[in-house]
């Protein structure tokens, strides 16, 4: 998969330290991963969810925090829509952002 953007991710791990190997390793998988079905990423990560739109919330080191997704399963492309903490995500709507 082509993830959009890994620097999301690394502004966030250097706020937030504790994330940065869980946010590195799923980066390195979702990089090499070949998803074509939100099954595909169900087999690999239990706790994921679907969420209407394509988009998908990962729990991150323990559920301490949330990674969402926008995913075009066709095209291979992974779109990184929102990383934080698991209060910041209470007070977003994950289905729209």
């Amino acid at each position: 998969m082509r993830v959009i953007a890994r620097k999301t991710l690394k502004d966030f791990w250097v706020r937030h330290a504790d994330a940065e190997p869980a946010l590195r390793a799923w980066f390195h998988e979702a990089r090499s991963s070949r998803w074509k079905s939100f099954s595909d990423i169900r087999s690999r990560y239990r706790s994921a969810d679907a969420l209407p739109g394509d988009r998908v919330v990962f729990n991150i080191k323990g559920n301490n925090y949330r990674l969402i997704i926008r995913i075009h399963y066709n095209t291979g492309i992974v779109f990184i829509r929102f990383v934080g903490t698991h209060a910041a995500y209470d007070r977003i709507d994950a289905t729209t952002i």
